[in-house]
């Protein structure tokens, strides 16, 4: 009978042991869920209901790397307890618009700035960008191109030079080691951007490393048309360290 009585309560403390770590597990599958983040779409228009192009959005006030298309359409990812989505835009000003646990947030600019005490990351326009041909001052540029300094702490870590160009340079969309820049479609040709290193078009970025990059410059439009129908799809001009570079 004293036996019975021990193997019970052994199987009772098992069993408690056994409901208490099946809480656990579903605690921290269920912080990771909460951790997830989580896509909003939708469309930035003006006061006439047109598309804004080229707007920024934001998070909760912060700039993200996001900007709209021709069609005024964006997508952005956000973290579990983001409250407000916003655009902003040089043309037709800012507003925002609260989540409220939404997944499609559509926003109309009304031409003022709404969004109190946020500033775009400014650009020196003096800036000296790379274009392949020769050096030209960021200002003088027919279209905002995309540079990303290679000099940048936060580049150390990298380990690929597709994570380099990922979520830096707005309108630049990179899966795998396929780089695309939005806005441009050509009928006739290939969609995908020339890339070209140290002044050579090449056919792939595998291999390169980011601490052999100085410099990456995205071309678009009329600055990208020295290089002919091959950059009907934009130009990726990559400058790498040379011997005296550190």
């Amino acid at each position: 009978m004293i036996k019975f009585f021990h193997i019970a309560k052994f199987m009772k403390r098992g069993i408690c042991l056994l409901i208490l770590l099946s809480l656990i597990i579903s605690e921290k599958v269920e912080g990771k869920k909460n951790n997830k983040k989580e896509t909003v779409s939708g469309f930035v228009t003006d006061i006439n209901n047109k598309p804004v192009a080229g707007a920024m959005i934001l998070v909760d006030r912060h700039q993200t790397d996001v900007v709209t298309s021709k069609k005024g359409f964006y997508k952005v990812r956000i973290t579990p307890g983001s409250m407000m989505i916003g655009a902003w835009s040089y043309e037709n000003g800012s507003a925002e618009a609260a989540l409220d646990g939404g997944t499609e947030v559509n926003i109309v600019l009304y031409g003022q700035y709404a969004i109190q005490g946020f500033e775009p990351a400014r650009v020196n326009d003096d800036e000296m960008i790379n274009i392949g041909y020769g050096k030209v001052r960021r200002k003088d540029l027919t279209t905002s191109p995309g540079h990303i300094d290679g000099d940048a702490d936060k580049y150390a870590s990298y380990t690929s030079i597709y994570d380099m160009i990922r979520g830096e340079v707005p309108g630049v969309q990179v899966v795998g080691n396929q780089i695309l820049i939005r806005g441009i479609s050509s009928i006739n040709s290939s969609n995908d951007p020339l890339l070209v290193v140290d002044g050579m078009a090449v056919s792939t970025l595998d291999g390169i490393s980011p601490r052999e990059v100085k410099s990456i410059t995205v071309l678009k439009g009329s600055d990208a048309a020295i290089y002919g129908t091959r950059a009907a799809g934009g130009v990726i001009l990559i400058d790498l360290r040379g011997a005296g570079d550190k």
